[in-house]
């Protein structure tokens, strides 16, 4: 059974919906999940867990403050040992959704193996925002339990 990572910053809940949607959909692939607030997360979460989902509002294209401040606590304490280790990603945005990109590159900074494109979701998660986000999750619970056995 894998261990899923869902870390995430909401100020307004728009992100921490979306996150719960990533954790029922891994949860329902039979991964144990752990939800962690960004700045409450800690270096030894991401060194335990088998993959993970960085979720972050658009904030002027950029991504939250609380979820850089993450990266930046934990590059050097995790530096080369999360090298491969599965991710997806979710932006919440008002109509930005370019923060994207910062996401996709710290990622590559941190070496994460990237197994789905980063979910764009509009405002709060929408039915149909709803079942891409589980889907998300299912998809990283998946990758996450075969490179458990590789």
């Amino acid at each position: 059974m894998a261990k899923i990572l869902v870390i995430y910053h909401s100020q307004g809940g728009n992100t921490k919906s979306a996150a719960k949607f990533v954790a029922q959909g891994a949860q329902a692939a039979g991964s144990r999940v752990e939800l962690r607030e960004a700045e409450k997360a800690k270096s030894k979460d991401l060194l335990e867990c088998d993959g993970v989902a960085f979720g972050s509002p658009d904030y002027f294209n950029y991504i939250a403050g609380g979820l850089k401040d993450f990266f930046d606590r934990t590059f050097y304490p995790t530096q080369e040992k999360v090298a491969g280790k599965p991710y997806v990603a979710f932006i919440t945005h008002g109509g930005g959704g370019k923060a994207k990109g910062s996401i996709e590159l710290l990622c590559r900074i941190f070496k994460f193996k990237k197994i789905a494109e980063t979910l764009l979701i509009k405002q709060r998660p929408d039915s149909a925002g709803i079942i891409q986000l589980k889907e998300l999750g299912k998809k990283l619970a998946e990758e996450s339990t075969e490179k458990n056995h590789e």
